[in-house]
């Protein structure tokens, strides 16, 4: 069964630092490319980052820009999400997802995991 699950979610207060991983099981996630996604009480999932399948391809929303940095460890199967310097507004449930073809911040990834809340608040 694929299945992609999300951790490292919590508590976090402004300014401070969270790094949320998203591991695979029952494929292997080195022939994908990976979006994180969040979605805010009341509004719309939105994409945050993509990183390509051989990880030399990163893209941001301009509202993460220069403080959220995705990587992965294909050898451990497991996507990250390192987020600085995070704000209330960051507040959300964040999702991992993935696909063999597509690679943005759309919402066209085949594959998805069932989040992990993170709060930003002092």
């Amino acid at each position: 069964q694929l299945q992609l699950v999300e951790s490292g979610g919590g508590l976090v207060q402004p300014g401070g630092s969270l790094r949320l991983s998203c591991a695979a099981s029952g494929f292997v996630l080195d022939y994908y490319h990976i979006g994180w996604f969040r979605q805010a009480p009341g509004k719309e999932r939105e994409g945050v980052s993509c990183i390509s399948s051989s990880g030399g391809s990163s893209n941001y929303a301009e509202s993460v820009k220069g403080r959220f940095t995705t990587s992965r460890d294909n050898a451990k199967n497991t996507v990250y999400l390192q987020m600085n310097s995070v704000k209330p507004e960051d507040t959300a449930v964040y999702y991992c997802a993935a696909d063999r073809s597509y690679y943005g911040l759309g919402r066209w990834y085949r594959y998805w995991g069932q989040g992990a809340q993170v709060t930003v608040s002092s």
